[in-house]
């Protein structure tokens, strides 16, 4: 009887160990017949990821390591006034009778910046004359600090190219110059630097008055 126990319990370890290799070997007979089928998906969706990168290019800027410090200098500008200007500029080579073959046309919105105020650097000593306790003060003339496009704002709108022609590389860097050069236009035409004196003034006529100077006026000319 115990013979009879321990057959049956080799019995049972010898078919327990052919049904895991019985196992293992299916498993590896599937692995084996499903991996051309995972490289080649691995291959088709490498293919679509390049295909994707050549029809969508991501621009890869890289800034050169080496910096040039030109220049230096210490500032003292009252800046008193600033305009938010938006400018939509249409720039075109070509044009004519072919313009649908040859010509380039581009729609550009730019949004610029104009800062305006008085540049205090330039008040000199024989400016300001203090007699029977007021304050005479000549004030330099006010002028435009900064008149500069945002590149964040603006944008290229539109642009339409010939059928046989190739997009003009300088055409949206003249249309960017001539967008700012309108902006500075807009604000000069509105009277910023008029505006700009005048905040320039009402400024300092609080300053002067917390240095004890209540009486305080500002003229053209001293001569």
């Amino acid at each position: 009887m115990k013979n009879n126990n321990l057959l049956s319990l080799l019995i049972l370890i010898v078919i327990g160990v052919a049904a895991y290799f019985i196992v293992q070997t299916v498993r590896d007979a599937s692995q084996a017949a499903t991996a051309p089928f995972q490289q080649v998906n691995e291959a088709n969706r490498s293919l679509q990821t390049q295909v994707a990168n050549l029809l969508n290019p991501t621009p890869t800027i890289i800034p050169d390591p080496v910096t040039y410090i030109n220049e230096i200098r210490a500032l003292a500008r009252l800046e008193t006034i600033q305009y938010s200007i938006e400018k939509v500029i249409t720039g075109q080579t070509g044009g004519g009778t072919f313009d649908a073959l040859f010509g380039d046309k581009i729609l550009f919105v730019g949004h610029g910046t104009v800062i305006a105020g008085i540049d205090m650097e330039k008040l000199r000593p024989e400016d300001m004359r203090f007699e029977n306790g007021v304050l005479t003060v000549q004030l330099p003339p006010a002028e435009i600090f900064i008149a500069a496009l945002n590149n964040e704002k603006s944008y290229v709108y539109d642009r339409d190219t010939g059928l046989l022609t190739k997009p003009d590389p300088n055409l949206e860097t003249l249309v960017r110059q001539r967008a700012e050069e309108e902006i500075l236009k807009a604000a000069l035409e509105d009277g910023i630097l008029e505006q700009a004196q005048t905040n320039a003034e009402a400024y300092l006529l609080k300053f002067f008055a917390a240095l004890g100077f209540p009486n305080v006026i500002f003229v053209g000319d001293l001569g």
